[in-house]
């Protein structure tokens, strides 16, 4: 799923490496779909950092954890290119909601 130079980035603080998933672009007919049915904003947590600090210092964990699929934000992140795939980079606090299976 993910190269192996994405599972050696690991996030600083409340980060969250996501790798978005790829929607289909064509129905299951043969027929193309258009972009507007194909944008899709969920991807797959590929890191998590260790978590915020609070102003005493302790450490509040991410609520998410690697391997969850999650509802991304229209906008907002870090794109960043590592080989041949995109991911992107968001603060915890960015990330919707986890899609369950």
């Amino acid at each position: 799923m993910a190269t192996a130079v994405a599972k050696r980035l690991v996030p600083l603080l409340d980060r969250v490496l996501v790798e978005k998933v790829v929607p289909p672009t064509k129905s299951a007919g043969g027929i193309l779909l258009p972009d507007s049915m194909t944008k899709v904003n969920s991807g797959v947590v590929v890191s998590v950092g260790p978590g915020g600090r609070t102003r005493d210092g302790h450490t509040v964990p991410p609520s998410v954890k690697e391997g969850d699929t999650v509802l991304l934000p229209e906008f907002g992140g870090t794109q960043i290119n590592l080989g041949e795939k995109q991911f992107v980079l968001y603060r915890d606090d960015d990330i919707l909601g986890v899609l369950e299976k």
